[in-house]
């Protein structure tokens, strides 16, 4: 059953793509037939068909959370005559946690969530756009307001370019936040962010505070009030938003993983 619902999650993340919009070498095609997990001392790896998952790298392949490995697995599974790495998040996620290319450690990661609250997305309100500007705070200031009383913060929005400067104590609430997540589940943060590029609307999803696509249209607020204004492509538009929505939905189903000891209970017949 969970390997089931596990299979829903996955088929959600994957993003809507337009042929006229890829421009890269052909990617390769499947050459495996079955997917499987495997377990051994706390750690499972991801099979395809007898050979073991290895990363860019040529590292083992393996996470620490069974569930996990069952969504990578269906990852996997998912793949039809080509393989699309492109829209493998969470392959790709725990493949850089494994091998990190950057050399990154976990203050590394702490210290950039915690910095770029400065220039969260939710806190810069539009100086020229009335309608837009009142678009925004009827948006974005309950969602500053949540985060404030939540994690114990003085957040406060600006229509000016000057990037704000906060209290010590916002800065130090934030680090033990962000400092109480394993560095697999930092990773998850630092992706979520980067997509959608906000702390604030990044912690409303991981608390459930918002879902998944709120969370994408508060990001994407000025660009679709643009829209509104001056039209749109057809389809172009559209996949950018699906893919963050694939991509944002990855990095908290990515946190939740690992931030979590939940593991399958096979149901044993007597």
């Amino acid at each position: 059953m969970l390997r089931s619902n596990i299979f829903s999650l996955v088929r959600l993340l994957r993003p809507l793509h337009h042929t006229s919009i890829r421009n890269y070498a052909a990617p390769p095609k499947r050459f495996y037939k079955n997917t499987g997990v495997i377990s051994s001392n706390g750690r499972f790896e991801i099979t395809l068909d007898s050979r073991k998952l290895k990363t860019p790298r040529g590292l083992p392949f393996y996470v620490e959370s069974e569930p996990l490995a069952i969504a990578i697995a269906t990852e996997w599974d998912a793949q039809k005559e080509v393989i699309d790495r492109s829209s493998m998040h969470l392959t790709a996620l725990s493949s850089t946690v494994i091998d990190n290319p950057n050399s990154l450690q976990k203050h590394d990661m702490v210290n950039y969530l915690v910095n770029y609250i400065n220039t969260d997305t939710v806190l810069f309100h539009s100086n020229e756009e009335p309608e837009l500007k009142q678009m925004q705070n009827q948006e974005w200031l309950p969602l500053v307001q949540w985060c404030n009383k939540r994690y114990e913060i003085k957040l406060a929005a600006t229509d000016s370019l000057v990037v704000p400067t906060f209290e010590a104590g916002t800065s130090m609430n934030l680090s033990r936040y962000f400092s109480s997540y394993n560095t697999a589940a930092l990773h998850g943060f630092v992706f979520a962010v980067d997509t959608i590029k906000s702390i604030i609307l990044t912690m409303a999803c991981v608390d459930r505070f918002i879902p998944i696509e709120k969370a994408v249209q508060l990001a994407r607020l000025e660009e679709e009030f643009q829209q509104g204004h001056w039209g749109k492509v057809e389809w172009a538009h559209d996949v950018q938003r699906l893919d963050s929505q694939a991509r944002l939905s990855a990095a908290v189903l990515y946190i939740y993983f690992n931030s979590s000891s939940a593991f399958v209970k096979e149901k044993i017949s007597l």
